[in-house]
């Protein structure tokens, strides 16, 4: 594999999102890469990954300092984090459930990995479905996210035109990754308590995925 270069690009914040929360941001990177299955590496180091994932460790998890960051931001947010759980307890929870992390496609599976190894949540988007405007804000009366209503003031990722997805929650349909995408948009949302250079690692772990050469 070449030499992987990424730019890394801060998105905008709303202004009362910000004054609400100073530390809140959004991280992101454009890539030119396709979705395609998995190749033998990336799904050996699902397995390798599942086997950290004790029930002790699932236990605690929430307690460990990323974690509990979103934990916190959840709530204040109005998300019940016990009801709706933050993306890396999903992870965990699913390794439990399923005796395993199993592989899905290399998009999934890229972006499992990251979540699992840094905590920090991060989406993928069809880059040519979305503008590179991307930033967050809160959601408009009437407004969705693909097909999905949205509730007034929810909190939204959002290109200069649309929400794009549900922040700690799904991609909207018309901006997802499909298997027609030529480039994608990764995306890592960063609240107070967890430290830039997680969400740096979080988007070069899932892109250094994404960019595994299938012979490997």
């Amino acid at each position: 594999m070449t030499e992987l270069e990424l730019e890394l690009v801060d998105g905008w914040v709303e202004r009362e999102l910000a004054e609400e929360f100073p530390e809140l941001g959004l991280l992101h990177t454009r890539l030119d890469v396709r979705p395609k299955s998995s190749p033998p590496a990336v799904r050996q180091r699902l397995r390798l990954l599942a086997d950290r994932y004790t029930g002790g460790k699932v236990v605690h998890m929430r307690q460990d300092p990323v974690p509990w960051a979103y934990r916190v931001f959840s709530r204040q947010v109005g998300i019940d984090p016990d009801r709706e759980l933050t993306p890396v307890e999903g992870v965990a929870l699913r390794r439990l459930k399923d005796g395993g992390l199993h592989s899905e496609n290399l998009v999934d599976d890229a972006l499992t990995i990251a979540i699992a190894e840094t905590g920090v949540p991060v989406i993928a988007l069809d880059a040519e479905q979305v503008d590179l405007e991307l930033g967050l804000r809160l959601a408009r009366a009437g407004e969705t996210c693909g097909t999905r209503p949205l509730s007034d003031r929810q909190l939204v990722v959002a290109d200069s035109e649309r929400p794009v997805a549900v922040v700690l929650g799904d991609v909207g349909t018309d901006a997802g990754v499909t298997p027609d995408t030529r480039r994608m948009v990764l995306c890592a949302l960063g609240v107070k308590g967890v430290p830039r250079i997680s969400l740096e690692e979080a988007l070069w772990s899932a892109a250094e995925t994404l960019y595994t050469d299938a012979s490997a």
